[in-house]
């Protein structure tokens, strides 16, 4: 998907209800989303397209109330700030997120205890044709306690195996020190094919339309956005 000079806007919405309004029109190529068309980037935070306002009744704007069920989660259980994304593996977008911001997310929120990560399959098959046997390749590990490891590698080599399709994900079974005929196997039968799709349809429900997108505390962000819009966010979390 070609990426291309995007205006982006954020909207921050905070607890104290002070709206932060920041437009930025890049010079360069800008922080993307992956959709089924090509996006004007946006980063929300409320749930919705609209600038959040006051209730009329002094109490705070509602959050989306975005189930974590039992996706899988990086960090404390009982964390005060939960991060729930939902993702492709095939979206270069998603890579990006991956590796210029989840990194440092884990450095200083999870890996401290101050927040989770939560992960939810949001394939765009029609523009990615292996991020759903992707996602599904990223279960079949978490059988075998490798999930996120699996996670891991496929936004790593992206580009090594997203051009050649599903049978590429099998190579890497070996390197992780998975049984690889179980793997295989779980991978060939579509074990967990109804799973990625119920995130999908979960995910739907919600307003995703495409990835990454993001749910913090409720609170929405929309693309490939730079660390520091998830730090304001969290930061401001953690202190209410």
């Amino acid at each position: 998907m070609a990426e291309e000079k995007k205006e982006e806007t954020v909207v921050i919405k905070k607890s104290t209800l002070t709206l932060v309004v920041v437009a930025v029109v890049f010079l360069a190529v800008g922080f993307g989303i992956g959709k089924f068309t090509t996006p004007t980037a946006n980063v929300i935070v409320g749930g919705n397209n609209n600038p959040p306002s006051d209730t009329g009744n002094g109490g705070t704007p509602s959050r989306l109330d975005v189930p974590a069920g039992d996706a899988p989660v990086l960090g404390d259980s009982n964390a005060k700030v939960t991060i729930i994304e939902y993702s492709d593996y095939e979206c270069p977008f998603c890579g990006r997120f991956y590796t210029q911001t989840e990194g440092l997310l884990r450095s200083e929120y999870i890996d401290t205890g101050k927040a989770k990560l939560v992960y939810k399959d949001f394939p765009l098959s029609s523009i990615h044709p292996t991020a759903q046997k992707a996602a599904e390749a990223a279960r079949c590990a978490g059988e075998q306690g490798k999930y996120w490891e699996m996670h891991d590698l496929l936004f790593e080599k992206q580009d090594e195996w997203a051009p050649l399709g599903a049978a590429k994900l099998r190579d890497y079974a070996t390197g992780l020190g998975l049984d690889a005929a179980a793997y295989n196997s779980c991978l060939d039968t579509g074990k967990y094919a109804s799973a990625v799709q119920k995130d999908f349809n979960e995910g739907s429900s919600f307003g995703v339309s495409g990835t990454p997108s993001f749910f913090i505390n409720g609170f929405q962000i929309v693309g490939a956005q730079p660390y520091s819009v998830f730090k304001q966010i969290i930061d401001q979390e953690l202190q209410a």
